[in-house]
């Protein structure tokens, strides 16, 4: 399985018989129903020895790492996004930053507030058009552009348009899809840049498409990761301060032929993970999901973890061949030195997800010891599920 399109519920009132549960599922396979006075009751499809069965929970906390909404048909889940919201379940990132992610135009116009604020210099936003509806479609202010349909994301619902014909066509089929829609002037490409934070842990990316194709998210392209400058850590710090805070974010730019930088798009929590250190990603999520259920459900405070540890009983894999940088291109950012990722260990498959701690999570908690205890618990449980 993956763990870039799913939905991960944490449970902590769970059945006497049950204790500690950490389960996950995608949206798909959820339907839930939210009161005023007792929160959200979840029915999970769950296939028992190939049959199909539903199970009945309270959630108290969830991770969603799927989009929640999409354009294709079958795809639209802000329904359960706002029932849970409805319900009052803590999450990682807010519900409320992840139902205001349900629009990339929406998105942008906040970014266009740090634009303003912080000026072109420091926060190089692309210049984008929106269009309500296709009728204010008449014409683009220069070419080519790139027309991206309603909330395309991932590649798909974006148009690169050369001529005033062609988008003439592109908004006839803007009509048909009966959407609002955006344009942006094409930028050459020398390479993508993506920086990424989860927690207080930073992370930078160049990626270079091989295959030639505009997008560069789209056929063979190489990825490297390059130093975190201040300059990358301010995009990302700024733009992880929207709908009052995002816990998971990645800054999406290119870096034109020109060697200017344009920032296009930022990403939540349902950001792919990357790179060779994607097992270390991982735990950092792990981590940040632990540190929020222990401040939010038991009210500890624990510190927000930078890095994660390598386990040094396992060997690292051996780092990938990186590319020559060569001396005609100095805007080309440094990357960072050779080192071997960092592994986190799997726990045994078979291991049980159910603890016995139940009377601790449940009862008034106030032995320090027994909170740590607890916080020790849930990160084991949740490593080994997240690891699967």
């Amino acid at each position: 399985k993956t763990n870039l399109t799913l939905f991960c519920m944490l449970l902590w009132n769970a059945p006497s018989d049950v204790g500690l549960c950490f389960l996950q599922a995608e949206f798909s396979e959820i339907n839930l129903a939210s009161y005023v006075n007792t929160g959200c009751m979840v029915d999970m499809q769950v296939n028992k020895g190939g049959t199909r069965v539903v199970r009945s929970f309270k959630p108290d906390f969830v991770l969603i790492r799927q989009h929640a909404y999409s354009m294709v048909p079958g795809e639209d889940f802000r329904n359960l996004v706002i029932g849970l919201h409805f319900g009052a379940v803590a999450s990682i990132n807010s519900l409320f930053s992840i139902y205001n992610f349900c629009s990339k135009p929406w998105v942008f116009s906040q970014m266009i507030k740090l634009y303003h604020s912080l000026g072109p210099e420091k926060f190089p936003l692309n210049e984008q058009t929106f269009y309500a509806n296709h009728t204010q479609m008449v014409t683009s202010p220069s070419y080519p552009v790139v027309v991206k349909m309603g909330h395309a994301h991932a590649g798909m619902g974006k148009i690169k348009v050369e001529n005033q014909q062609d988008f003439q066509d592109i908004t006839s089929v803007v009509a048909l899809a009966g959407t609002y829609a955006t344009t942006e002037p094409f930028v050459q490409s020398k390479y993508d840049i993506r920086i990424q934070k989860i927690g207080n842990n930073y992370k930078a990316y160049m990626r270079t498409s091989i295959s030639g194709n505009w997008k560069a998210n789209t056929g063979s392209a190489m990825l490297e990761q390059i130093a975190m400058t201040d300059r990358y850590r301010m995009w990302v710090d700024s733009c992880s301060e929207m709908f009052g805070g995002l816990d998971i974010c990645a800054v999406k730019a290119v870096h034109g032929k020109d060697g200017n930088d344009y920032i296009i798009e930022v990403m939540d929590s349902s950001m792919p993970l990357i790179g060779e250190h994607v097992e270390e990603d991982k735990q950092l999520i792990t981590e940040l999901v632990i540190n929020k259920m222990a401040q939010v459900l038991l009210g500890v405070s624990t510190p927000q973890p930078s890095s994660v540890k390598v386990d040094s009983a396992l060997p690292p894999p051996l780092p990938p061949s990186r590319p020559r940088v060569h001396p005609s291109e100095p805007d080309r950012p440094p990357p960072l030195p050779a080192r071997p990722s960092s592994l986190v260990p799997s726990l045994p498959k078979s291991q049980s997800l159910t603890n016995t701690f139940t009377e601790t999570l449940r009862g008034n908690v106030t032995d320090d010891e027994a909170k740590a205890e607890t916080i020790r618990s849930l990160r084991q449980s949740f490593a080994s599920l997240f690891s699967d």
